[in-house]
């Protein structure tokens, strides 16, 4: 398994690991809202939060899964959009990408 590869698995079992966590925020499993007015106002605004956060962590899943599957395919280092070699520098810094910096413009 390439290092690239390994670091996308561990990236991909972070993701959900933190889905799990705003799920369980969300089915309220620390208990129900505070009876205190103020105070449920506060928990709405990180509901709010998290939803955010959630929205995020499950679309950068989806890149990862794309990017691990296009490894596996032994395309991971080609853009899928021009087919030119990826950068190296840019899969350093973003491993999930699937395009190179021109097509990515």
């Amino acid at each position: 398994m390439s290092s690239r590869q390994s670091e996308l698995e561990t990236l991909k079992a972070d993701l959900q690991a933190r889905l799990r966590r705003f799920e369980a925020h969300q089915r309220r499993e620390g208990g129900a809202l505070d009876k205190d007015f103020e105070e449920q106002a506060t928990q709405t605004q990180n509901d709010e939060v998290v939803d955010g956060l959630e929205s995020e962590a499950r679309a950068e899943l989806v890149q990862v899964e794309r990017a691990l599957e296009r490894i596996r395919n032994g395309q991971g280092d080609e853009c899928e959009r021009c087919g030119a070699a990826i950068d190296p520098r840019r899969l350093q810094v973003l491993p999930y990408t699937t395009l190179c910096v021109d097509c990515a413009d």
